[in-house]
């Protein structure tokens, strides 16, 4: 949880707040199918539904008051990886910083499947 103190009095802002508006902005992002997450179970990468993509986004709050995101995608089948990631990564730091205020330190991306057809 972060808190930042304005004239008014304090805002806390908790965790959940972050996976869910850097999960929406990463789905958004041109070439990701959506968030992904490893069964504990069989140990195969699975697509979240849009209730619970918060799970594929990890935050981690640091001294300074900013956090660092990871996050783990899924993505179409013939897109340039680098260019959707670096495209996420703007998006996200944009998106998370514009809604909160708060300065993202890093946002890591990780290619977890590729859907085919």
């Amino acid at each position: 949880m972060i808190r930042q103190h304005t004239q008014k009095g304090a805002v806390v802002i908790s965790s959940n707040v972050y996976t869910n508006i850097a999960g929406v902005a990463a789905s958004n992002c041109f070439g990701v199918k959506g968030m992904a997450v490893r069964s504990m179970t069989d140990g195969l990468v699975h697509l979240l539904r849009k209730e619970s993509m918060s799970k594929g986004v990890r935050v981690h709050f640091h001294e300074d008051s900013s956090i660092s995101i990871d996050l783990h995608i899924m993505v179409d089948h013939g897109v340039n990886l680098t260019a959707v990631g670096a495209s996420i990564i703007s998006e996200v730091r944009y998106v998370v910083n514009k809604c909160t205020g708060t300065k993202v330190r890093a946002v890591n991306v990780y290619i977890d499947s590729m859907m085919i057809g």
